[in-house]
């Protein structure tokens, strides 16, 4: 039998790598050897501390999640490795794999997605955030010469910049409490504001910063009769708003997007899979490496999601490089 090391939440702030068994590989299943894994901080730190709402223990199940809400828990959707064994216009390719974080895995082979030859490895994983990215902006529907302020200069929230950046015309504006990730704005083509000093009567206002303080401040950005497109997740934490000064007189909106289905608007000619595919083709430009902020070794996945999770590391996207792992 085929052996495999994974990682798991055993409960609520404590995580332990686990030797795992894997599964016969069928006759349309695909055995992968993964390459790098990545940490999605907002939602994998929620669920490392244990915050998930139980109204949303079924909907905020992973494709290949193992166990339950609070934990123990096998948790992730960013992976990239190779198919060592499997139908033969799949072996030896690279794949995107919303996998958990594990050595080597099997799953049906219509699971995988191709990763472009072009497309680095590591860069690859930034397929899941860039997916979410496009989904944002299907639903913001964004125009030629927008005022486009994306509050949040995370790894979703950087994403959705870049891509909003090659919208003729459109002024794009990244705003964070962080003054170091200006560098970051720089990098990626797009203005960069202070929290304290958000442009105003921006068209488009999309909040990524997973704060209730940012959506305050996306709601001060937009347009009078316009929308906050709000696509941060907050686990059972509460958010207060102050809806009492001009939210009503500007005939403000606040409206969800989620990466979990297809956005509205293109739902009916675009399926999960396309938008997948989509991103992988936009991982072609090199300035999404900036996202990639670090990395380790899986045998420190313990500690670096605690880590995380306390705010005592602040990465934007951090790979685990599993090329050594059993």
């Amino acid at each position: 039998m085929l052996e495999a090391t994974a990682f798991w939440v055993e409960r609520p702030g404590v995580g332990r790598l686990r030797p795992e068994t894997l599964p016969r590989r069928g006759s349309e299943d695909v055995h992968v050897r993964t390459h790098y894994s990545g940490i999605s901080r907002g939602t994998e730190t929620s669920i490392f501390g244990g915050h998930v709402p139980v109204s949303e223990y079924e909907r905020m199940r992973a494709p290949f999640q193992s166990g339950d809400f609070p934990g123990p828990v096998k948790y992730g959707y960013l992976n990239v490795g190779t198919v060592e064994d499997g139908p033969d216009a799949l072996t030896g390719r690279t794949v995107f794999t919303l996998f958990p974080h594990q050595s080597a895995f099997v799953v049906p082979a219509d699971a995988v997605s191709l990763v472009p030859a072009d497309v680095p490895l590591r860069r690859a994983v930034l397929a899941g955030a860039v997916e979410t990215a496009i989904n944002v902006l299907w639903d913001a529907a964004p125009a030629l010469g927008d005022r486009i302020c994306i509050v949040g200069a995370g790894m979703i929230g950087s994403s959705v910049a870049r891509l909003a950046r090659g919208i003729p015309g459109a002024t794009v504006t990244l705003v964070d409490i962080d003054p170091t990730r200006g560098a970051v704005a720089e990098h990626l083509g797009v203005d960069f504001a202070d929290a304290s000093h958000a442009p105003s009567n921006q068209d488009i206002v999309i909040n990524t910063s997973g704060s209730p303080a940012g959506l305050h401040v996306a709601l001060e950005s937009v347009v009078t009769d316009g929308e906050v497109i709000e696509a941060s997740w907050y686990g059972d934490r509460p958010v207060a708003l102050t809806l009492g000064a001009d939210f009503h007189s500007r005939r403000l909106t606040i409206r969800s997007s989620q990466v979990g289905a297809v956005a509205a608007a293109r739902r009916g000619n675009r399926t999960t899979r396309d938008r997948l595919a989509l991103a992988l083709e936009l991982l072609r430009d090199p300035a999404f490496d900036v996202l990639l902020t670090g990395d380790s070794s899986w045998r420190s996945l313990p500690e670096l999601m605690a880590s995380l999770a306390d705010g005592s590391r602040t990465d934007l996207c951090h790979t685990i490089d599993w090329r050594d792992a059993p």
